[in-house]
């Protein structure tokens, strides 16, 4: 069975919202302004995270390490948990979400930390940034390194009042929190509705990840 979280994913492991994601299309065509506020969030957060990736002097343990923090830092967790889950957020019980978003986490972090070694000297720059409403902004970016071609990304940002969490990442046209929820729907529904099914499935990949990197 593939994967059930696409390597893109976690480069920001970065995702969404339920009712406050829309389509990229409306999205783009909303936007009307500058927020200097998110382009700094956005550009403060890549150079915390690939300074982490790029320092030469961490073991891989003790890159892990750094990088845990920075998730909670970066990323609204708890949104983007429910919105991964899909409509199954809403049926399961408060037993099988737990469980769900425990595995989610350690799987996510895992498959992150298994590609750290794919980092070497990029720098994401700020570019712009639209405003979808106040306190919900796209800021673009640009990922170059001395060995590979410059990446796009645009990054959905939103402000709750507590500061700017990223809700979903846009990578080559693809937004990956809205696939990975398709991928966990789908998974789930082949399951016949069964929520642990999905999390017993992140639960073995994410063993296999560990001893991957053993």
């Amino acid at each position: 069975m593939k994967p059930l979280i696409r390597p893109a994913l976690l480069a920001a492991a970065a995702l969404a919202a339920p009712a406050l994601l829309a389509p990229a299309p409306a999205v783009a065509q909303a936007a009307r302004a500058r927020d200097a506020g998110a382009e700094a969030f956005v550009q403060n957060g890549a150079v915390k995270v690939l300074g982490v990736l790029n320092n030469k002097g961490l073991s891989k343990a003790a890159k892990a390490a750094a990088f845990r923090p920075l998730i909670n830092d970066l990323i609204d967790v708890p949104r983007v948990t429910r919105f991964v889950l899909g409509k199954y957020a809403r049926s399961a019980t408060p037993d099988q979400y737990a469980r769900f978003a425990a595995a989610f986490r350690t799987y996510a972090e895992g498959v992150y930390m298994k590609r750290i070694d794919d980092y070497h000297g990029e720098k994401v720059t700020v570019s712009g940034s639209q405003l979808v409403r106040p306190g919900d902004a796209l800021v673009t970016t640009m990922m170059a390194g001395p060995r590979t071609q410059p990446t796009p990304i645009l990054w959905r940002v939103q402000n709750t009042g507590q500061g700017w969490k990223v809700i979903d990442v846009q990578v080559k046209g693809v937004w990956l929190a809205i696939t990975q929820q398709q991928d966990f729907v789908s998974t789930i529904d082949n399951a016949g509705g069964k929520v642990d099914v999905l999390t017993q499935q992140l639960q073995r990949d994410t063993g296999g990840e560990i001893l991957h990197k053993k």
